[in-house]
């Protein structure tokens, strides 16, 4: 599987990573031994990066991660985890609970050190303090070599700017922001270089809005995003092709974006996933694709706090 460098970090991972999140069964109840599978398979497979967060199953992924990791070498693979959110409401971006975070992920997964850390869903919180005590808590944690990146995660574009033009990162990790359907990220990129930092990113399909399984029921596409959407899907059926091979496809396409995240409990369709990866790209079929999804071309959506949140929201 290719292998790129994550910007002025020194490390290298592959276009294609694993997400945990589907471990903490947060789009469906998951079989337990599925689960565990998964992540040997993703590994197995070529992906060298895994990314979790206390948040996914309330701890619950961090936890399997711990027990699927137990047997496998240390240097063949990349973890990274988040902190600062551990339940839909609850938030602590708190210096003292960073400390606390890192030393119970560090924990739960039974490894000595996290090679990126990110502070999870930032535009929840008032951002100043990310910028005035989480950040400067988490060099601290950095200093002592219990972790060795740092970078926050969230859905608005902005918060990258806002946090960036105040303090320094080494990585960001953007979702539902370079798909098929939504490419403001690759808008970003140019700065986001300027800043040397890495870019990473997740959700290629949408939070399932680019496949063919039925949206998960806090899914906020309005009725018209999702009839486009299908739409698409239906041509790319009628095509004899899956719109979720086009929308994997089309994520890893981009060079600049060093990896793209997905996540499933299941070992089959992670297995199906790295032979699309390996698989060419259909130009022809993604210009018909993104033809019929350009009346939501760039749709988004509000999340966290208003001021947070693009002016265009």
């Amino acid at each position: 599987m290719e292998l790129r460098r994550l910007g002025e970090t020194g490390i290298e991972l592959t276009s294609l990573s694993f997400g945990a999140s589907s471990l903490g069964q947060e789009f469906r109840q998951v079989d337990l031994r599925e689960a565990m599978e998964s992540v040997q398979v993703a590994l197995d497979v070529g992906m060298n990066f895994i990314d979790t967060s206390p948040y996914y199953g309330r701890g619950t992924s961090e936890c399997l991660l711990g027990f699927a990791l137990r047997d496998i070498p240390r240097d063949r693979y990349y973890l990274g985890t988040k902190l600062g959110r551990y339940a839909p409401a609850h938030f602590d971006f708190s210096a003292k609970r960073v400390v606390e975070s890192v030393d119970v992920s560090l924990e739960r997964m039974g490894v000595e050190h996290l090679d990126i850390i990110l502070c999870h869903d930032i535009e929840f919180v008032e951002m100043s303090q990310i910028v005035e005590e989480t950040l400067p808590a988490l060099r601290k944690v950095q200093a002592q070599g219990k972790v060795r990146f740092i970078g926050i995660s969230g859905y608005p574009m902005n918060i990258f700017k806002y946090v960036l033009e105040q303090a320094e990162l080494d990585v960001i990790l953007s979702y539902n922001h370079y798909t098929l359907q939504n490419t403001m990220l690759g808008d970003m990129v140019p700065y986001l270089q300027e800043k040397g930092v890495g870019i990473m990113n997740a959700a290629p399909f949408s939070a399932r809005l680019l496949t063919n399984a039925p949206l998960p029921v806090w899914h906020k596409a309005p009725e018209h995003v999702r009839q486009v959407a299908k739409a698409a899907a239906d041509f790319c059926a009628a095509n004899n092709s899956d719109i979720a091979k086009l929308a994997l496809q089309f994520s890893l396409a981009n060079p600049a974006l060093t990896t793209c995240i997905t996540g499933s409990a299941n070992p089959q369709r992670i297995r199906q996933w790295a032979q699309w990866a390996a698989e060419p790209l259909d130009q022809e079929l993604m210009a018909q694709v993104r033809k019929i999804l350009e009346p939501i071309h760039n749709w988004f959506y509000v999340e966290g706090r208003a001021e947070n949140n693009d002016p265009r929201e």
